[in-house]
């Protein structure tokens, strides 16, 4: 009754909530990371953010580190 379709094992059923999670977590820093890289106007980030999935590593490395302070200090 409880059988999987074809020969899917049952831990693979544990893996896809995961999977979906770790997506949107991803999606939502790489959305941050290359919108304020954009607004600041840093290629480079904006190119290592868009193409490196690194679950959100980088874009919350940039956003910690690397962006421009929007107002400077006198």
């Amino acid at each position: 009754m409880n059988e999987l379709p074809g020969n899917v094992p049952p831990w693979v059923l544990v893996l896809v909530p995961i999977i979906i999670v770790l997506a949107i977590w991803d999606a939502v820093w790489k959305l941050i990371g290359l919108w304020k890289s954009a607004r600041n106007n840093q290629l480079a980030w904006f190119v290592c953010i868009a193409i490196f999935n690194t679950l959100g590593i980088l874009p919350i490395i940039y956003l910690a580190c690397c962006q421009r302070d929007a107002n400077p200090k006198p």
